[in-house]
């Protein structure tokens, strides 16, 4: 894969994957109104995954040989357990951080900070295991 290929697809999943945690992120919010922080963030990651799935198969690893999708979304859902645990325990451990810090911060704020630090952290491990995983490109076939 090319240098300019390779940024191109870096560049397609930080939007494409901007927006699915934008959509986390939000759904975090109004769902942590109606159900614990930790259950709240656990089923706006599964909405973010989703939309994750389809952005990630149709815009950002476009290059990849079409495996099938019941093969791809079990390793999209793999490679995402990972990066949920990585989400939570960031997430939790920001928050208690900034609940330690004599900041006065209201526990609202100190979610969404941590939620979002935690997004981030978890962007990372996604991107390495969609890459290596989930879109890899099929090894040629030798004859």
């Amino acid at each position: 894969m090319t240098s300019a290929v390779m940024q191109s697809e870096v560049v397609r999943f930080l939007i494409a994957g901007g927006g699915a945690a934008a959509i986390n992120w939000l759904a975090r919010i109004a769902l942590s109104q109606v159900m614990p922080f930790e259950a709240a963030l656990l089923v706006a990651y599964g909405i973010g995954m989703a939309v994750g799935f389809w952005l990630y198969r149709t815009f950002v690893f476009r290059a990849a040989p079409r495996a099938s999708a019941p093969g791809q979304i079990a390793l999209f859902l793999a490679v995402n357990a990972v990066g949920a645990g990585v989400v939570l325990a960031v997430s939790a451990g920001l928050i208690a951080a900034l609940d330690a810090l004599p900041l006065g911060l209201p526990r609202a704020v100190a979610e969404a900070l941590g939620h979002g630090f935690g997004i981030a952290v978890g962007a990372v491990s996604n991107y390495l295991g969609h890459r290596l995983l989930t879109f890899r490109a099929a090894a040629p076939q030798t004859l």
